[in-house]
């Protein structure tokens, strides 16, 4: 028989003091953000420049509030809005968990709009170079879900040697597909992106690189999906599609819209 591994249970809180506590979660979100922060200061200033390292600096408590607002409330509207219509005063409670990808992807987008008219820099060469980053805070924020030992994934084979029992997941064995996505939506979709941001004659087709990254990350969620568990209150959607896979359709046709139109 092959051994399977059992979830190592993970302190969620990293450091407490008194009634604050630091979370791997946080911590996921702030270094996802000041890294994302740090290469995007050098991308906007590689040929053709698009902003100075001073407006990324003001950019960045655009781009906190578009993640944490959008995150949050996409998660309200997509996923369990009824509950949260019923207990309004739980939404504000993001430290019980429950943030949206795509949400934080909207969130980010007014930032974006916003922010670049406001200080008239070019939208899509902005958007080019923030996108490169994003993949930085997905990596870590996947991260973060497996060390808290949630969004766990499907019944694996009897075969997968590195299957894990999740205890909040009863005990069958599962797909660690928190990794998985880490791995696709993360490390594999970064090193892509920067690869790409390299080429002066991409970077130079605005819009193009932001197109890039809708594609690459609608193909990574979609497949991350096949190996992740439906959140129980939803369950499975239109031809056992989940939530995830549906939202992830658009982002896949407005990215090759975007390409397209870079061309």
């Amino acid at each position: 028989m092959i051994p399977v591994l059992l979830f190592p249970q993970f302190d969620p809180v990293i450091v407490q003091i008194g009634p604050f506590g630091i979370r791997w979660y946080a911590l996921a979100y702030i270094a996802g953000l000041v890294l994302g922060w740090r290469l995007a200061r050098h991308l906007v200033r590689l040929a053709p420049a698009v902003a100075t390292a001073v407006q990324v600096d003001d950019f960045l408590t655009w781009a906190t509030l578009g993640v944490v607002l959008g995150g949050r409330l996409g998660y309200v509207l997509f996923y369990q809005p009824g509950f949260y219509l019923a207990h309004p005063a739980m939404i504000l409670a993001v430290w019980e968990g429950g943030m949206s990808f795509h949400g934080g992807a909207l969130g980010v987008t007014i930032a974006i709009v916003w922010f670049c008219r406001r200080n008239a820099i070019p939208l899509l060469g902005f958007a080019d170079r923030i996108a490169v980053c994003v993949p930085i805070g997905l990596g870590l924020g996947r991260v973060a879900n497996f060390i808290n030992g949630e969004l766990w994934g499907r019944p694996a084979p009897d075969w997968l040697p590195w299957a894990m029992i999740f205890p909040a997941a009863g005990p069958e064995p599962r797909h660690p597909s928190q990794l998985y996505q880490a791995l696709l939506e993360g490390l594999v979709l970064f090193l892509v992106m920067f690869a790409l941001s390299r080429r002066e004659s991409l970077r130079a087709r605005f819009g193009w690189l932001t197109g890039a990254f809708l594609v690459g990350y609608g193909i990574a969620r979609i497949i991350g999906e096949f190996f992740r568990q439906p959140d129980i209150f939803l369950g499975y959607l239109v031809g056992g599609a989940t939530m995830g896979q549906l939202l992830s359709i658009p982002m896949v046709l407005a990215g090759v819209w975007l390409i397209l139109r870079a061309r």
